[in-house]
């Protein structure tokens, strides 16, 4: 691991532990003294989505946690809750094992999810996830929770 302030590539881990599905390692610089944290993750390399339109896409987990931040916004939802559920999507996907997997299928575990969290990320979710028209959608949605 390379220091982002001297560009050393001698350093030594001073503490470790998970961290949000993921292993947290602070370290420190042999050269400089400096010190910095690094994330180490499992990341699902190679895998497609199949969106809707049958157009193909890498899967972004970056793109994943933005709808769901987006959803969640101003609501009393936590950004470590909303991880989670990133984490435990992710978990679902692996699951799975496949290099191409539909974007339904992506879609079908963020609203199981988001249902459970909070209702009205969920229905701020399905409205563009299902595509909703009119206030009919929205109704029908609602009453489908209660």
């Amino acid at each position: 691991m390379d220091c982002p302030y001297c560009l050393e590539d001698k350093t030594k881990v001073t503490n470790k532990r998970k961290s949000l599905g993921a292993i947290r390692r602070r370290r420190e610089c042999l050269k400089c003294s400096r010190r910095f944290t690094t994330y180490e993750r499992i990341e699902l390399l190679n895998l497609v989505v199949i969106k809707k339109d049958n157009e193909r896409e890498h899967y972004s987990r970056k793109k994943l946690l933005k709808g769901l931040l987006k959803a969640c916004s101003k609501r009393p939802v936590t950004n470590k809750q909303v991880i989670g559920v990133v984490n435990e999507i992710e978990a679902g996907i692996r699951k799975k094992n496949l290099k191409e997997i539909k974007s339904e299928f992506i879609g079908s575990l963020v609203m199981k999810k988001l249902k459970k969290l909070d209702k009205v990320a969920y229905l701020r979710f399905a409205s563009v996830y299902k595509n909703f028209n009119s206030l009919d959608d929205f109704k029908n949605e609602i009453k489908s929770l209660e």
